[in-house]
């Protein structure tokens, strides 16, 4: 205390730096002592019960040091979770690394009799699935946010909004099983043939859309899961739309535009960061889906250029031999799908990131 009313001058100098420095001492232990008062009156201290501030300021320096140890262990515990689960899939990929070599990523065979493993059509079907599901998901998506936003009557916004974060809360398997007694039949017996009957004249069209028609297949499962990501993209870009500031879009109509050139001029790039953030957290839901995908993949370990063909991908073939995994080769090689799988991942996120801080860049 005696602090506070030191004069200016002290040990030879005398700056406005050190005036500074004193004002801001003051103004804090002014602020420490007020808080010290609030804890006492909370505390009802009264009569002659006393409480010495300094004790009460240690007290609350305390719990703050606790508290800043408790946010800091929980952040550094993502990090040694998230280097324990690296060990354990390198560690556990390692014997089929050793047997297999470089083969294990550029050959398709999966044969467990003769204990030879290839990733490549699981990584195939991963991709393509994933490629189908935003396709579709993300287009559908932003327009659904956007009508949601600006054109739909206030009374429907709800009920709307409802619906699509409802869909996100139904389990996979119901996805699945929706996806194999319904959406499969009715592809095989009216949408793939189709398909194939328009663009079978097409050189490369033909190869894309081949027969026959399974159900089944590498576009019925990109189908479901571009309706499992939807409502994570639909949900996100609602929400940073309405981010906006009304005085942009204002001035946008007053000038003439029309709503889509306001959502294509003023609302989309002033909410991109937003966007794409909803946009990875779908392409992460849709590179790891398991249990929809394993119901109406196919489960075939071979690679077609006919999107319409039975596949397989890294988390079906997981979910699927996992448990049938009898000698140490064939686990280690589901381990080591895993181990790519978290590559493909960390690798994709990681670019997308790049891409937006790169755009960040540019809108600044």
């Amino acid at each position: 205390m005696a602090l506070v009313g030191a004069p200016a001058v002290a040990s030879g100098r005398c700056d406005g730096r050190w005036a500074v420095g004193r004002s801001r001492w003051r103004w804090n232990v002014r602020e420490r002592h007020r808080v010290a008062d609030i804890s006492l009156r909370r505390e009802r201290v009264g009569g002659r019960a006393v409480v010495a501030r300094r004790d009460v300021l240690k007290r609350l320096r305390s719990l703050d040091r606790s508290f800043r140890w408790v946010t800091k262990s929980a952040a550094i515990s993502v990090l040694v979770i998230l280097s324990a689960v690296i060990l354990a899939l390198v560690e556990g990929s390692l014997p089929a690394l050793n047997h297999m070599g470089l083969e294990f990523f550029y050959t398709e065979s999966w044969n467990p009799v003769t204990e030879k493993f290839g990733a490549l059509a699981a990584v195939y079907g991963t991709v393509m699935t994933t490629i189908i599901a935003m396709l579709i998901a993300v287009p559908i998506g932003l327009m659904v946010a956007l009508f949601l936003t600006e054109l739909c009557p206030m009374k429907l916004r709800r009920p709307i909004g409802i619906a699509i974060e409802l869909l996100a809360g139904i389990p996979s398997i119901i996805y699945g099983i929706w996806g194999l007694f319904v959406l499969a039949p009715f592809l095989q017996q009216t949408v793939q043939p189709f398909l194939i009957e328009v663009f079978g004249p097409f050189p490369v069209l033909s190869s894309v859309f081949a027969g026959p028609p399974y159900g089944i297949g590498i576009l019925t499962a990109g189908l479901i899961l571009a309706i499992m990501v939807l409502p994570f993209v639909t949900s996100i870009s609602r929400d940073v739309f309405e981010t906006v500031p009304p005085v942009l879009k204002e001035a946008a109509y007053g000038i003439g535009c029309t709503t889509w050139e306001t959502f294509r001029y003023v609302v989309l790039p002033y909410t991109r960061v937003g966007v794409v953030g909803g946009v990875m957290l779908g392409l992460g839901r849709a590179l790891g889906e398991t249990m929809a995908v394993t119901f109406v993949i196919g489960n075939a370990h071979r690679i077609s250029t006919s999107i319409l063909a039975p596949g397989t991908t890294i988390s079906a073939t997981i979910a699927n031999e996992f448990t049938e995994a009898d000698g140490d080769i064939y686990t280690s090689s589901l381990v080591a799908l895993g181990l790519l799988l978290f590559a493909i991942t960390f690798v994709v996120l990681g670019g997308a990131r790049y891409l937006l801080q790169r755009a960040e860049k540019k809108g600044r």
